[in-house]
């Protein structure tokens, strides 16, 4: 895939994501949006082949819809983080951070959910204390897994039933 397609990709993903494929969203005109920040950054640039792929290629690893819509979020955020520096008294630069902002608040506790699954990361499971409060909240964090297992296992059920797959 060209440094093109990805950004097309990377783009139409978000927008199915968050339900605005095809609403209020032109997408041939972001898609020159996009031709021209590329243009603004270089991105015809040699290095940019280098090590692969920012966002596709992490895309791919989150299957459920609302998995992809909390990582979408983070993509999302970084994105506006990037063109906060970028120049917004170009039209395109413009046109694609309204676009991404309003994305952006389609999924308000994306943020919050990411940031929750890196504080888990930070979490020190050697220390006796955590493990301490840990071993205090294992039932009731069984009892969640145990009834969102249940829950799942029902809609399949209720599904393959009206379906008739």
């Amino acid at each position: 895939m060209t440094c093109h397609t990805y950004s097309l990709f990377v783009l139409s993903v978000i927008m199915i994501s968050f339900g605005h494929f095809g609403n209020s969203l032109n997408l041939a005109q972001l898609q020159n949006d996009i031709d021209q920040l590329k243009a603004d950054f270089n991105s015809s640039h040699a290095d940019v082949a280098d090590g692969g792929p920012v966002f596709t290629e992490k895309l791919t690893n989150w299957t459920e819809r609302n998995e992809k819509r909390i990582i979408l979020s983070q993509i999302v955020s970084m994105y506006l983080d990037m063109l906060a520096n970028a120049d917004k008294s170009k039209a395109h630069v413009k046109h694609i951070s309204e676009e991404l902002y309003t994305l952006k608040k389609s999924l308000p506790d994306g943020l919050k959910k990411m940031k929750d699954l890196m504080d888990l990361a930070k979490i020190q499971m050697s220390d006796l204390k955590i493990q301490r409060k840990a071993v205090n909240e294992l039932f009731s964090v069984l009892q969640k897994l145990v009834e969102t297992s249940a829950s799942l296992k029902r809609k399949r059920s209720q599904c393959q039933r009206k379906c008739k797959c």
